[in-house]
Formats: C-alpha cells, sequence, structure tokens
C-alpha cells in the first residue's frame, strides 16, 4: 500500500515519532491513522521496557522557578550517556518534568515508594503516575516512554524537589 506524503507528515506531527516510524506504522495499518498511533505508541512502551534495566549515569538537573518566584523545583533526570543528555528531547523532558512538579507537587516518584500508611491516591501524589500536565490522556510514565523510544536510550527521574515560599514539607 502506499502511504502519501500527507499521511506520514500528520502522523509525525502527531506522534512526534521520525519519518520512516511513521511511514512503516503506515504501512503496517493499513494506513489507518489511529492505529498507526497505537501502534507506535505500544512500540515506545516495548523500547522502553528492553531499556528499563540499563545503567542511568549521565543526565541533567533541571530547575524550575514559577514567574510568581514563589514555587520552585529540581528535578534530577539520568540517561545513558551525555550525548542523549544535551539533546534537544531530553532537555524539554526535563524542563517539563520540572514545571509537573511545581504544578502538581507530586509527594513521591512511583507507588511502590510510597510508604504503607500513605492512603492517598498513587496517581495524585506519585510523579510517574500522574496525568501529564501538557497532555492528560498520558502519564508522566507514558511520556517519559516515548522519549525513550526517540532518544533509544534509558530514561529514569532519581529524585526531585519542590520548594514553596513559606510552606514547610
Amino acid at each position: 500500500m502506499k502511504i502519501s506524503v500527507e499521511a506520514v507528515k500528520e502522523l509525525r506531527k502527531r506522534t512526534n515519532v521520525g519519518i520512516a516510524d511513521c511511514n512503516k506504522a503506515l504501512s503496517e495499518m493499513g494506513g489507518d491513522m489511529e492505529k498507526a498511533i497505537e501502534f507506535l505508541k505500544q512500540r515506545g512502551i516495548t523500547i522502553a521496557e528492553k531499556k528499563k534495566d540499563e545503567a542511568v549515569c549521565e543526565g541533567v538537573i533541571e530547575t524550575y522557578v514559577h514567574h510568581t518566584r514563589r514555587i520552585g523545583t529540581l528535578v534530577e533526570l539520568n540517561c545513558e550517556t551525555d550525548f542523549v543528555a544535551r539533546t534537544a528531547e531530553f532537555k524539554e523532558l526535563a524542563h517539563d518534568l520540572a514545571m509537573q512538579v511545581a504544578a502538581t507537587a507530586p509527594q513521591f516518584l512511583t507507588a511502590d515508594k510510597m510508604p504503607p500508611e500513605v492512603e492517598e491516591d498513587p496517581q495524585a501524589v506519585c510523579l510517574l503516575s500522574q496525568p501529564f500536565i501538557k497532555d492528560p490522556t498520558k502519564t508522566v510514565q507514558e511520556v517519559i516512554a516515548e522519549t525513550i523510544a526517540k532518544v533509544g536510550e534509558n530514561i529514569k527521574v532519581r529524585r526531585f524537589a519542590r520548594f514553596e515560599l513559606g510552606v514547610d514539607h
């Protein structure tokens, strides 16, 4: 089946995945845009799953200070190589995660890091389980998995901190 250039452009625009991968997804899904999006999403999850045990010792510490200057965050985001740490995709992810922490005030990284006595909803208090502020149809973990698929390396949030003027945590 011949896939139109317009269809590939549209899929790339909607997913931020490379042109060759968009073309392949559309070809394998018979030109169906929604099925191709789901295919690429599943591919990203599969790649992330394969990469999850790779050592991550490079990365960045990203900061975000809200325009009111009353909230600030630090996020340590790690990857496998300094090459990936310098890419636009990785830097954007780090910045988005710092904004996420400022906006949603998570207390824990994942549900398994929650103490047993905490009875709050993990989706509300765990960073990786939260809906992503820029696209609430995805969780933060899914956005990280998409970036893993793009850059081809494991990515992990090691830790984060949120500071709010006049509030003790």
